[in-house]
């Protein structure tokens, strides 16, 4: 449980990206609610899947998107490169079950989070918890773990001091990844250490879907409350970077840091955890 408080949302630490809206920094009471410790899991997908026979929208558009030393796909299932990250292929048959594609398998990695899994897929499995998706409010305060205006969910120290404490990219990117914190894509879901609100790897390892429609603009008008963010969009807030993120491509391995993709989008990093009051 996360008890209820004030904190100061945003970007303390002059790491921001100047086009995702991370300033101004800003008061924001929030209520208690419960979270999720981990992100959702391949078992726990998988128990939702077969209760009630639902198919993710990547398995229903037939493709999703891959980094490409995580492609496990014949070469004819490698439908093109994403414009402008060539990093990225779209991969016929990748899925949540399949998450390199049609020569991969979730068998040993039940533990791993569920990737491939739209905004959309995630509300349907919220409705099915009888849970929700946590506002992009309640997902900061809850990954700060109590720590006042922190870079990470830890404090201040970089990522590799004096251990590493987050599954993100180390090496040259996209093309050389040493492996130093020990994986390539995803991490179990209970790795490193949790917070001091008892979350487990709110940054790093998969982006977390949000409620929140995401506006670059919302935060100097926000409700101070509970806010909610805006009452439209385009896309969905995504929080917390990924397995992907490394300083001189994607510093989004941070509390404040915000990012987003369309609601129906799916990704090799991206899953979600659920909240509830």
């Amino acid at each position: 449980m996360v008890p209820a408080g004030t904190f100061a949302m945003g970007d303390s630490s002059g790491d921001r990206n100047s086009a995702d809206g991370e300033t101004p920094v800003h008061p924001v009471t929030i209520d208690a609610f419960s979270v999720d410790a981990t992100t959702v899991t391949n078992d726990a997908f998988a128990t939702f899947v077969d209760a009630t026979g639902y198919v993710t929208e990547a398995e229903q558009f037939g493709y999703s998107a891959v980094f490409h030393l995580a492609v496990e796909a014949p070469r004819t299932d490698i439908l093109g490169q994403a414009a402008g990250t060539p990093w990225w292929f779209g991969v016929r048959g990748a899925s949540w079950r399949q998450p390199g594609g049609a020569l991969s398998s979730i068998e040993d990695r039940g533990d791993h989070p569920a990737v491939h899994v739209s905004w959309n897929d995630a509300q349907a499995y919220c409705e099915w918890a009888g849970r929700r998706l946590p506002t992009e409010a309640e997902w900061e305060y809850a990954a700060r773990g109590g720590i006042e205006r922190a870079k990470y969910p830890w404090g201040d120290d970089e990522v590799d001091e004096p251990e590493w404490r987050v599954n993100i990219w180390q090496g040259e990117f996209p093309r050389v990844n040493t492996l130093a914190d020990g994986f390539l894509t995803t991490a179990p879901v209970r790795t490193f250490e949790p917070n001091g609100y008892g979350l487990w790897q709110p940054v790093g390892n998969v982006w977390e879907w949000c409620q929140d429609w995401f506006n670059p603009s919302t935060y100097p008008s926000a409700p101070r409350d509970n806010p909610v963010g805006p009452a439209d969009g385009s896309a969905r807030v995504l929080r917390g970077g990924s397995y992907l993120c490394h300083p001189s491509y994607c510093n989004r391995y941070r509390n404040s840091a915000r990012s987003s993709n369309t609601p129906d989008s799916s990704m090799g990093n991206a899953g979600f955890r659920t909240v509830a009051r």
